[in-house]
């Protein structure tokens, strides 16, 4: 079966042009954001991932899931959603989940947990820990992704060149966050790209 792409379709029917065009997600009146080579027209959809046990719903609204008994070296991880078409998704909502630097996840109560809503860029700022390793999986962050009115993404965000990563069966590179450094703290960037179109 042939794949077709938005591009394709509309090369193959010029007619179509113009209801393609209308359907684009909506231009945003400041200048255009960050590409990345992640975000691509007609480019590689991030990919999903299964959930996993420890996923609970009704987490808190924030962008910082630093508390009193959470352990761990301090992390930031930011990005952007885009849709297929390369345009940043306002109103996206992200819901993040994870273990504390030992590895362990807290099932009692809400640490490590937490949703926000991307600002008017399509961006996201999330202040965290660096998960611990725990057996049979690498450094891993859980991530559920929607836009307005589509289908929730879930996948989990993995540590490019982390060592564990080899043993890891469910890790997969093309969801590596890119690591550096920012004022003496660990910084992590993964821009999502949803089958939004």
């Amino acid at each position: 079966m042939t794949l077709l792409t938005r591009r394709k379709i509309v090369q193959s029917c010029p007619a179509l042009l113009g209801v393609a065009s209308s359907l684009a997600a909506p231009r945003i009146a400041h200048a255009a954001p960050r590409k990345t080579p992640a975000c691509v027209e007609d480019g590689p959809i991030t990919r999903s991932q299964i959930e996993g046990p420890y996923f609970k719903p009704a987490s808190p609204q924030r962008m910082s899931l630093l508390e009193d008994g959470v352990e761990g070296e301090r992390l930031i991880v930011e990005g952007t959603v885009y849709s297929g078409y390369c345009k940043p998704i306002l109103g996206a909502l992200i819901d993040f989940w994870q273990a504390d630097g030992n590895g362990e996840y807290d099932n009692q109560t809400l640490k490590l947990r937490g949703h926000q809503y991307v600002d008017g860029e399509g961006r996201y700022h999330l202040e965290t820990v660096v998960p611990g390793y725990y057996p049979g999986r690498t450094r891993h962050i859980h991530v559920k992704v929607q836009a307005p009115g589509h289908p929730i993404l879930t996948t989990q965000l993995y540590f490019e060149s982390d060592p564990a990563n080899r043993q890891d069966s469910l890790h997969n590179s093309a969801l590596d966050m890119k690591i550096s450094e920012r004022h003496g703290r660990k910084l992590a960037l993964f821009d999502f790209v949803l089958n939004v179109y």
